[in-house]
């Protein structure tokens, strides 16, 4: 079942599995379960979560099935599998969490771009061989070896999937099951597993030989209008030879895949090693161990031919007639001429050979293509130049080239280069407004990196994107660096102190220092002059959001009070309510003659009545006495004071 890479999230409230995967966006179904691309909240990282199915979670076999898949591809960690990394279940829900592969699977490529390069598909085939190595080693076969199992990272490693799957359904889309019996997928059937026959890593070999036949001919060896008449042909047909498919196939790579369809499982390879050996042979320009035994395995493909088909095989296939009479003389004459075609291909390839003897190819790897075209043309070759994304050759500079260098091949034939495109490009999501921990998911499922890097922004909630460099839909490389600014709201500052600063001076400072300036608003002070600042509300030394008002008090002076009238007043009663509006009093005393009504009173005060005056200041009241001397007394606020003159 392939991961597809498609970034992005469909839900503002995921669905959460296990407390710990987000669901977030379906990508496949397979058949019996559904995948989604997911966020580990636990690692904060993308990873793919397989659910099996409501309709299969009731079944009993299913979840078995479905739990040994689990269980086998857990034990499998190697550099070309898909990994596992959990598996549980919730609410009756059962999944299973693995890696998230943010590239296409083998089947879309070849959809998207036909028959692979030769070169390019033996890279492949070798590193899915390497997966079924290991895989077989720890005693786990996949069954259902398939391009659309193998996925293909931003850099182009392979890796292969759903290893230990137990498909139970039938489709019309090739599935061809009988439980118990027969699994995986008709078009790339062993015979054995199209005959129900036991299977062991060898069925994993020979579907692999599909594989690489399909991505070198743009199309599998055999096809039907049913799941049942593809693997009849599996068991019963002769593959057609890539190289009449596309003429222009090496010989060593042709070998490799006949020798993966024999159809007896010992006459192929013995190993997904010896497979793995074989391809990397042909990579490095040598003569394979398939080429070494192309006739004793042609002889074998005729033999397996001409067998009667198994009677699991007659049980299957309704087609197949065992009771139909035979002639040995008709299947004399067919034996020979299958040998005779064999032959005829044998012959051809190694004319093929012969001719290729003529001129050494020059070395043109690493070279730019200019360099390489020009120096295959002055050795008397045509170029033929195809490009290939690659994250570590220069863009422009040769990666391969097919004949491999110092071989020989015909004056005059044409030699392809494939040249560099620097790393695969992708656009940039576009995450301006999402949350930090939605934006680097996003980026992640693209294939890219992020770095946060927080900024005071007064317009955007904290914690959500600002923007992101490159910006959004700018194409880079994969696995490139996106910086997210996030904001962090508008930040916050300490309110300098202006106490005693002009209003000007003060106004000036609280504008640097990023605030808005308030008031201002006036106060009396007896200790600040006036128009000096007093204080600034919010205080001094207050920590608040940068862009917030401080309103600025400014000193009036000191306080102007209105001076009671006390004349005609007992004495104790002036001192008293000009002590409580907060004056000093100054007495001064008059001698007056006894029985004068005045004695005891006030009878004159400055500054008057009903002025104003600071607060503090001094009011003198002349009072009346019945004796011959005079006194003066002044009283202060709150305490009075008696002076004599």
């Amino acid at each position: 079942m392939p991961l597809y890479a498609v970034p992005g999230m469909a839900e503002d409230d995921p669905r959460v599995l296990g407390d710990r995967y987000e669901i977030h966006r379906h990508l496949a179904r397979g058949g019996m379960a559904q995948v989604y691309l997911a966020r580990d909240r636990a690692l904060d990282r993308p990873v793919a979560v397989k659910e099996l199915v409501p309709e299969f979670a009731t079944d009993p076999s299913f979840v078995e099935r479905f739990r040994r898949e689990a269980q086998s591809a857990a034990r499998l960690t190697h550099p070309n599998v898909v990994a596992v990394y959990d598996w549980g279940t919730q609410d009756g829900t059962y999944f299973i969490v693995m890696e998230y592969v943010d590239g296409p699977s083998l089947s879309q490529l070849i959809r998207r771009d036909g028959a692979l390069h030769p070169r390019r598909a033996a890279e492949i085939a070798s590193e899915v061989a390497a997966a079924l190595g290991f895989a077989h080693s720890q005693g786990v076969v996949h069954r259902d070896v398939k391009p659309g199992n193998v996925l293909l990272t931003a850099s182009g490693q392979a890796k292969v999937a759903d290893f230990g799957i137990a498909r139970a359904m039938s489709s019309v889309d090739e599935e061809l099951t009988q439980t118990g019996s027969v699994m995986g997928t008709a078009t790339y059937f062993s015979p054995e597993q199209a005959q129900g026959l036991p299977v062991d890593a060898r069925a994993d070999l020979y579907s692999l030989g599909v594989v690489l036949y399909e991505m070198v001919a743009g199309r599998p060896p055999f096809s039907g209008d049913t799941p049942l008449a593809i693997a009849y042909k599996h068991v019963q047909d002769l593959p057609a030879r890539p190289s009449t498919i596309v003429p222009d196939i090496p010989v060593g790579l042709e070998a490799i895949i006949m020798k993966l369809l024999q159809k007896q499982p010992l006459d192929r390879y013995a190993s997904a090693e010896d497979v793995r050996a074989d391809l990397n042979r042909f990579l490095a320009g040598e003569t394979t161990f398939a080429e070494a035994s192309l006739v004793s395995a042609g002889a074998a493909v005729a033999a397996a031919s001409a067998t009667t088909v198994q009677p699991a095989v007659a049980e299957e296939f309704d087609e197949f007639d065992e009771d139909e009479p035979r002639s040995r003389t008709g299947l004399f004459i067919g034996i020979l001429v299958l040998l005779l075609v064999l032959l005829a291909g044998l012959l051809f390839w190694f004319a093929r050979g012969l001719n290729a003897a003529d001129v050494e190819v020059p070395a043109t790897i690493g070279l730019t293509q200019a360099e390489a075209e020009a120096l295959l043309r002055s050795e008397g070759f045509e170029v033929r130049v195809t490009e290939q994304a690659n994250p570590s050759i220069e863009a422009g500079r040769v990666i391969s080239q097919d004949p491999a260098p110092r071989t020989k091949a015909p004056d005059g034939s044409t030699v392809e280069i494939v040249v560099s495109q620097g790393p695969a490009q992708v656009a940039v999501p576009d995450v301006v407004g999402r949350t930090q921990s939605e934006a680097q998911f996003i980026i992640a499922a693209a294939g890219l990196r992020s770095k946060v890097i927080s900024i005071e922004d007064r317009d955007t909630e904290p914690g959500r994107v600002i923007s992101s460099n490159p910006a959004a839909g700018v194409p880079v490389s994969k696995d490139s660096e996106v910086e997210l600014r996030i904001s962090k709201g508008p930040g916050e500052e300490l309110v300098p102190n202006v106490a005693g600063q002009s209003l000007s001076a003060a106004q000036a400072a609280l504008q640097a220092a990023g605030f808005k300036v308030g008031g201002p608003d006036e106060e009396s002070s007896d200790e600040v002059a006036a128009g000096k600042v007093i204080r600034t509300d919010p205080a001094a030394g207050s920590s608040i959001e940068k862009g917030s008002t401080v309103t600025v008090v400014v000193s009036t002076g000191v306080e102007q009070v209105q001076i009671p009238s006390v004349v005609g007043d007992p004495r104790n009663e002036a001192e008293q309510s000009l002590v409580n509006k907060g004056f000093r009093v100054e007495v001064v005393e008059q001698d007056l003659s006894p029985g004068d009504s005045n004695v005891g009173k006030v009878m004159s005060q400055q500054p008057t009545g009903g002025s104003s005056a600071a607060k503090g200041s001094t009011v003198r009241i002349t009072v009346g006495r019945a004796t011959a001397s005079s006194t003066t007394t002044t009283t202060e606020a709150p305490t009075t004071s008696t002076t004599s003159p």
